[in-house]
């Protein structure tokens, strides 16, 4: 049983992972902070700072990132899981983002999650998301846009 458990709990962690990106690339707040335990903390680092619980997700999305992204594509790979007991797991991921900014600069980032995946009432959901940036820089001279 433990087995099949822990099967089921690696996909449920990996639909948070795809929920982040999906969430927030498609402008789905209600389906980003689903992903969030309400005591959560989301370390993203420069240049954009910690932010907890519901309400620090809510200000970091609405207020500082999604006006500075007028589009996002994050392409999240490379998911490790630990189990730490039961309940409670460590995730590790990269993530390449582009997008274009506000003032119509495509940007790139690469980054690495680190992640706490808690188990509450047989609900996984992440309390803790650390983001390593690698590189966060301009595309210059490029415009993103959809094909004609």
């Amino acid at each position: 049983m433990q087995r099949i458990d822990r099967l089921e709990s690696r996909f449920a962690m990996h639909d948070l992972v795809s929920d982040y990106c999906h969430g927030f690339d498609k402008r789905d707040f209600d389906r980003f902070l689903a992903i969030w335990w309400e005591d959560c903390v989301w370390e993203i680092g420069p240049p954009f700072g910690r932010f907890n619980g519901h309400a620090g997700i809510n200000e970091a999305v609405k207020d500082i990132l999604w006006p500075a992204w007028l589009k996002s594509t994050h392409c999240t790979t490379n998911l490790r899981v630990n189990f730490t007991d039961d309940d409670h797991a460590l995730g590790v991921s990269d993530v390449d983002c582009i997008g274009t900014t506000s003032d119509g600069q495509a940007q790139t980032v690469a980054a690495t999650y680190s992640d706490v995946f808690e188990r509450r009432a047989g609900v996984w959901k992440i309390v803790r998301r650390d983001v390593k940036m690698h590189h966060f820089s301009p595309l210059v001279g490029i415009t993103l846009e959809a094909p004609a």
